[in-house]
C-alpha cells in the first residue's frame, strides 16, 4: 500500500524538479534578452543616430555639438513619450532627417527602446 504511494511521491518530486529547472532556464533566457539591445539594433543606431547623438546618446559628437542636439539620457528628454519619439524618428524635426522611408516601423520601435536603454546606462 505505501509502496505505490511512495513511488507516486517520487515521480511527483522528479516532475516538480524538471518543471522548476525548465522555469529557471526560461528566466535566465529572459534575463539575457532583456539585458541589452541586440547587435542589429546597436548597428542600426550607429548607422542612423550616433553621428549626431554619439554612441552613448549624450549628443557630444562633433556634429551633435554643432547642432546642439539633446542628450537622450537627460531626464527631460526621457519624459517624451514613446509615441512622440517614434514620430520624431520617422518624420524628423528641424535638422534631423526623417527615417520613415528607410526604416521599417519595427526598426523605429527598437531605436526608441534603445534610447531608453542608453538613459538607464548613464
Amino acid at each position: 500500500m505505501f509502496g505505490a504511494w511512495r513511488r507516486g511521491m517520487m515521480n511527483w518530486s522528479r516532475d516538480r524538479r524538471v518543471w522548476m529547472a525548465l522555469g529557471l532556464c526560461g528566466l535566465l533566457l529572459a534575463g539575457i534578452s532583456a539585458q541589452g539591445a541586440d547587435e542589429a539594433t546597436v548597428k542600426l543606431y550607429q548607422a542612423k543616430c550616433a553621428s549626431c547623438h554619439a554612441a552613448d546618446g549624450s549628443g557630444t559628437s562633433v556634429v551633435g555639438k554643432a547642432l546642439k542636439v539633446r542628450d537622450f539620457r537627460d531626464p527631460e528628454a526621457q519624459k517624451i513619450s514613446d509615441a512622440d519619439l517614434t514620430t520624431l524618428i520617422a518624420k524628423g524635426k528641424d535638422k534631423m532627417p526623417g527615417n520613415e522611408k528607410t526604416l521599417k516601423p519595427e526598426q523605429i520601435k527598437t531605436l526608441v527602446a534603445y534610447t531608453r536603454e542608453l538613459a538607464r546606462k548613464k
